[in-house]
Parts: C-alpha cells; structure tokens; sequence
C-alpha cells in the first residue's frame, strides 16, 4: 500500500468519528496497540527534541525501507507517532521524503493540537524525515 493510500485510509476512518473526544479515543487506542520498543532503545540519543512529552523513535534500514519503532510517556503522542508509523513505516527513504502527510490536516488533527503537541508533532515528522534523509544517504554510498 502507498503512502498517499494508506492517508486515505485514516481520512476515511477519522471521517466516521464525529466527535473529538471520541477522536482522542481512537488515537489513545491507536498508541496502545503499538508494538513496544525495545527497552535498550529509551536513551537520550532517541529522544526527539522538541516534544513536551519524552518520545523515543528508532530507525532501521531493512532491505532499502525505513522500519521505524516508537513508544512515549504520553497516551496521546503515543498515539499520533502510532498514525505517524502507520503511514510512513516500511516505505522507502526517497517515499517518506517526498511524502506530502495531508492527513494531519484533513482530520484536524494539527487544529485540535495544544500549541507544544503541534510543535512536538512537527518535530516527529522532521525526525523521521531525517532518518530517511540518512539512509537515503547511505544508499548513494
């Protein structure tokens, strides 16, 4: 499934839930099914700078697609990393970099964000392009 598909997807899903306490819900389930990151991978060099809340993220590069594995301290930013992975996980660097990540916006998620989420958000997305970049990188190598 493409990027671009997988957005449509959420957008459709997200389009079926009216209310944004209910929304809320179904991104603090979304975080709890997320596989747990390895314990070893919690230190300060996986730590996204910019979030309020302590987010781990790690990259792998497997078989020219980016693997990425999250876990936070917060239920809600456990959940948009979840969305985040969800849409960008096991693509290619060259696809997450040129992906346009529309679905924020089209289920409101960056307007029904706190100032500091919103800045965290950002700073999630920027951290999982620069893997990409990275391992894009590496590749030309």
């Amino acid at each position: 499934m493409t990027i671009d598909q997988r957005q449509q997807e959420i957008i459709d899903e997200f389009a079926d839930i009216d209310d944004w306490m209910d929304r809320y819900g179904y991104i603090i389930d979304l975080g709890n099914a997320l596989p747990p990151i390895d314990e070893s991978l919690k230190t300060p060099e996986h730590l996204i700078e910019g979030c309020q809340s302590r987010v781990w993220l790690n990259a792998e590069n497997r078989d020219g697609k980016v693997h990425f594995t999250a876990d936070s301290d917060a239920i809600i930013v456990k959940g948009i990393i979840s969305l985040l992975i969800d849409v960008l996980n096991d693509h290619t660097p060259q696809e997450i970099l040129d992906a346009d990540l529309r679905f924020i916006d089209e289920i409101g998620l960056s307007s029904h964000l706190s100032p500091t989420r919103s800045n965290g958000l950002l700073a999630m997305v920027k951290q999982m392009r620069l893997y990409a970049l990275a391992f894009r990188e590496l590749e030309k190598k």
